[in-house]
């Protein structure tokens, strides 16, 4: 779908197989993953939550974790196999087993878990998380500070921050608040990621709270941005052994007990590593020389082999963390006692779901030749693509799809998303081409996800909503029967406005009188969201604004008044209040949480 205000189509360049756009003029409003999973609206934490309940589950699942191109994210199912890899997979296997019998297969073990807090804002603005005090006691040099002074760090830590094996593999019944105050000699990682504008993560290793000043104390402390894929200082540690981030690697109950798929590579610990560190790694702490070249290296990446058959028998978990390291496979990110992946500790997890993955044998690994920051799915001309605008159409008439992409070498594919989810069956009649014809099975609201790959970068993908009417039907009258705000500053900036109302639908357009038509950031049949641009609210005025639906039938609602006040003493902050009912949901994920309207708040793009 075009960018909202955007809603003009592009001319489109004529091509034997596709239809090419400018990569700088390609502007899809859906927030897509590096995967194809269409996010919903941007999640705004408005209160700490603990990773294992569903709250926590709602926000990490519409969180882009990690850039597209991120190391993390990167498919490395079709990269060539190391030449070295047999025998380092030989030396990884022999190290274990020189540890103790039993120690030839993958084992997953509960370890970090995390805590989602709010944006720091500047005083008297809420919600914000606030900072405290953290000493780092072992490595402060390997630290960030975060504004604080060396030794001691400003960081947001909540009071309800957990440390690493809390709950599920700690005595039952043992209090947080107890464990935080343990000394003893485990890693106890702890991990606080807070998204918003500047979406970070703080992560630590031995973290205690004491009752000393300040209270919390650790080893040491990174700072990651979770939207850049730039890495520590070079030689410097971070909560892993490897200078790596823990959060993206972690197997989360959100991903592969609830959708049964894991979107990213996997934290891989062996018994013994090399004196070095590739790219992603910024940190080594191996034992043996770094010329041992059939040791791995901080960084190195291993996968599942392609040709091992993962059971269809296996549960739910273990089938997705075995297709994660065929897809993603795992970096090598810390020394210890075996072959290994970390797991939330998280007791919603069954019994035993992961025992059938820690059937399989080292052997049965690979080691993958691996990619530098500036290859792979981080080289230049990414491709881009767009799925035009979203349309109405009678059933019996189908629509056209009009897409278009840019890059070298491309592939493009349209499919209906979420089949399940879709009120009938479509049939494409050229999957492959940018344009082409698509009939519907029933009427209702389809979602067509058009992708766009070259092999080598992370897919493109763009989606548009085809709302097909029963033949002969039309276009429901819209009713707007408030917005949110309903008054605002002269000169306040751009904000978004919500407007509720009855029969809303996702491709109506919001007129706002003397300016140009906006169209919705999120849709539901109560509610839509609109991105107002700062030159609609520059002066005072009273502008009228209503919904209008498309043709056939459909035309614009009653308008509602957005009354915008003169600066009182040379202020120009926006504000105001609500107008008549509610401020609607209903968008993508937004629509089952009015019970956590305290907790999590979502705003900005298109949700489908």
């Amino acid at each position: 779908m075009r960018s909202p205000i955007f809603r003009t189509r592009l001319s489109l360049l004529a091509a034997p197989t596709l239809l090419l756009l400018p990569a700088a003029v390609l502007c899809g409003a859906e927030r897509i993953n590096h995967a194809g999973r269409i996010l919903g609206p941007e999640p705004v934490v408005t209160a700490p939550v603990l990773f294992n309940t569903p709250q926590a589950d709602a926000i990490v699942a519409a969180l882009q974790i990690m850039p597209r191109d991120n190391a993390w994210n990167e498919i490395v199912a079709g990269r060539p196999k190391d030449p070295g890899s047999d025998a380092m997979i030989a030396q990884i296997r022999a190290d274990v087993l020189a540890m103790g019998s039993g120690r030839n297969t993958l084992r997953i073990f509960s370890e970090m878990n995390y805590v989602l807090v709010p944006p720091t804002l500047p005083p008297g603005q809420t919600p914000s998380q606030p900072l405290v005090g953290v000493r780092f006691v072992t490595y402060p040099d390997d630290s960030d500070f975060n504004g604080g002074t060396a030794p001691v760090a400003t960081w947001p830590i909540p009071s309800i921050m957990p440390v690493e094996s809390w709950p599920s593999a700690r005595p039952a019944g043992e209090s947080l608040d107890t464990w935080q105050r343990t000394v003893n000699s485990e890693d106890r990682h702890s991990i606080i990621v807070q998204p918003g504008a500047m979406p970070r993560l703080f992560e630590t290793w031995q973290a205690v709270l004491t009752g000393n000043t300040p209270a919390w104390q650790a080893s040491n402390g990174a700072i990651f941005r979770f939207d850049s894929n730039i890495l520590r200082t070079d030689g410097l540690t971070s909560g892993d052994a490897a200078g790596l981030p823990l959060f993206p690697a972690l197997i989360r109950y959100d991903e592969c007990a609830v959708r049964g798929v894991i979107e990213h590579a996997l934290r891989v610990v062996v018994a013994r590593s090399r004196r070095a560190h590739i790219y992603p790694a910024s940190h080594d702490a191996g034992s043996v020389a770094a010329t041992a070249t059939t040791y791995p290296a901080m960084g190195q990446r291993i996968r599942l082999r392609s040709d091992f058959t993962i059971p269809t028998t296996w549960t739910t978990e273990s089938r997705a963390v075995a297709t994660a390291l065929k897809t993603y496979g795992g970096l090598v990110a810390d020394n210890g006692g075996f072959l290994s992946v970390s797991a939330c500790p998280d007791q919603r997890f069954a019994s035993g779901c992961f025992d059938e993955v820690q059937t399989i044998d080292i052997g049965d690994f690979e080691v993958v030749l691996a990619t530098g920051p500036t290859e792979g799915p981080r080289a230049a001309n990414a491709p881009a693509a767009d799925a035009g605008g979203d349309q109405t159409v009678q059933l019996a008439a189908g629509a056209t799809l009009s897409g278009g992409a840019s890059g070298t070498g491309l592939t493009t594919t349209w499919s209906l998303y979420d089949p399940a989810s879709a009120p009938g069956t479509v049939a494409i009649a050229a999957p492959g081409a940018l344009s082409t014809a698509v009939g519907f099975s029933a009427p209702g609201a389809y979602t067509l996800l058009l992708t766009a790959g070259d092999g080598t970068h992370t897919p493109a993908y763009d989606a548009v909503v085809v709302t097909v009417l029963a033949d002969g039907s039309a276009n429901p009258a819209p009713t707007l029967s408030a917005i949110s705000p309903a008054s605002w500053t002269a000169g306040g900036g751009a904000f978004t406005m919500t407007l509720s109302g009855t029969n809303l639908m996702s491709s109506a357009t919001v007129s706002w009188a003397g300016q140009a038509d906006l169209a919705p950031l999120t849709a539901s049949s109560g509610s839509l969201t609109v991105a107002v641009p700062a030159g609609y609210v520059a002066a005072a005025g009273s502008p009228q604004i209503r919904v209008v639906n498309p043709t056939p039938g459909g035309g614009p609602s009653a308008a509602q008044t957005l009354v915008v006040a003169a600066p009182s003493g040379g202020s120009t902050t926006g504000g105001g209040a609500t107008s008549g009912g509610g401020n609607g949901g209903g968008c993508g994920l937004g629509a089952g949480f009015a019970a956590l309207a305290t907790l999590l708040l979502f705003a900005c793009r298109r949700s489908n």
